[in-house]
């Protein structure tokens, strides 16, 4: 192949030795770096521009944090996990591989390339937004079968400018919702990880903070009464709530091809506005909509973890979700302690909800008594009565008594 290939690129190990891949092995005249800033730390963009910069390699920044972010919220008001833990590379990948597409039509790129591993879910959410375009799509470790043991040695061979880092340790992807951690000691799931696995939380004491989130059709705009921007909101609610141990996941976790692997998460700011999200619904929405929803909420999860939020499916569904967050609005208090996001009070002006008819201390509301639910427990669990009266008794051989 010829022409120019734009290669998700972060400086670590995967996407620096398919750099001279792309070259030597695919042909490609010409490879160009492209980052995606969705909250990583500096440090990692730091690594990137040295890397880049010791290839000679063209690199690009594009910041999507404020993408990202709305995205994240989209997640909240869906109530969006799988099998137990907020998403958070899943929702982040669809952002950084529309940008990289972005840049790499800019700078007429004849080829998008990424470094996944054919074992994991990102090469499906990559090449899902990408496979959209006339690119070519490119997968030098999927394609090639390599190793991380090969990668090491090729990378010596080729004196590539590859820090040791803790790569050879742990697998980490960080960005604004979640910090994953993987690889290594962990693939053992009788293995039990030390502490200092985790950076974004603290081991729970015996602290505990009472804290207002503030909701607008279903989006957090305040925390303690004071606005902040989507970026900064996740930002601060991540160190509050991470310095009580408040995000940690430690599961089994089964991927879309089939394989079962063991995931470790932090993702203190996503528990806490996914716990109070939930709370202000149980007491704004109607128990059919509550039912319904958690249904619509599954169905949109399980897109997102696939990375197809852009399926009509999901456009379908956020048309329902939509309408119910238009009423999710007003304020919860959430209280860490233990390591937990409780829910401990909730406020509404939407509240479908009457003090007064649910007080055991008022006899009458609204014309309602209650004497009138005489008749309703009458009716109640009549027909199950009736077929337990009529239920057949088997005999000891299997036979029905005469």
């Amino acid at each position: 192949m010829s022409g120019k290939a734009a290669l998700a690129f972060s400086g670590g190990l995967d996407t620096t030795v398919c750099v001279p891949l792309l070259e030597e092995e695919y042909g490609y005249d010409e490879v160009i770096g492209v980052t995606v800033d969705v909250g990583q730390p500096e440090s990692e963009f730091d690594e990137a521009e040295e890397t880049a910069e010791a290839l000679g390699l063209e690199h690009f920044v594009v910041d999507a944090k404020d993408d990202f972010a709305s995205l994240c919220m989209d997640a909240v008001q869906a109530n969006a996990d799988y099998q137990g833990y907020p998403l958070g590379t899943a929702l982040a990948r669809p952002v950084i591989a529309k940008a990289i597409l972005e840049v790499a039509e800019e700078e007429g790129c004849a080829a998008v390339a990424h470094g996944c591993t054919g074992k994991g879910n990102d090469q499906l959410r990559f090449e899902a937004v990408w496979r959209n375009s006339d690119l070519e799509v490119v997968a030098p470790v999927r394609e090639l079968g390599l190793t991380r043991e090969w990668e090491v040695e090729y990378a010596d061979e080729k004196n590539l400018p590859v820090e040791g880092g803790n790569e050879g340790v742990w697998s980490i992807d960080s960005n604004l919702w979640s910090r994953s951690i993987e690889g290594g000691q962990l693939e053992d799931p009788g293995y039990v990880p030390p502490t200092d696995i985790y950076e974004w939380t603290d081991d729970p004491g015996e602290e505990t903070e009472l804290v207002e989130i503030e909701f607008e059709a279903g989006v957090p705009v305040a925390v303690n009464g004071e606005e902040l921007p989507q970026v900064q909101l996740i930002q601060y609610l991540n160190d509050l709530a991470g310095s009580y141990g408040v995000g940690r996941t430690d599961m089994m976790e089964d991927r879309m091809l089939g394989l079962k692997v063991r995931e470790n998460y932090e993702h203190p700011a996503a528990t806490t506005l996914l716990n109070a999200h939930e709370a202000l619904e149980g007491l704004v929405l109607t128990k059919e909509e509550r039912d319904f929803k958690q249904e619509v909420d599954a169905q949109w999860s399980q897109k997102a973890y696939e990375g197809l939020v852009d399926a009509p499916l999901v456009d379908a569904l956020d048309g329902f979700i939509s309408t119910t967050q238009e009423r999710v609005t007003g304020t919860v208090t959430i209280k860490f302690e233990g390591g937990q996001a409780r829910p401990v009070a909730r406020d509404s002006e939407y509240a479908v909800y009457s003090e007064s008819a649910a007080s055991f201390n008022t006899e009458t509301v609204d014309g309602i008594e209650q004497a009138d639910a005489t008749g309703v427990a009458k009716y109640h669990g009549f027909q199950s009565r009736l077929a337990n009266k009529t239920k057949p008794t088997l005999t000891t051989d299997g036979g029905d008594d005469e």
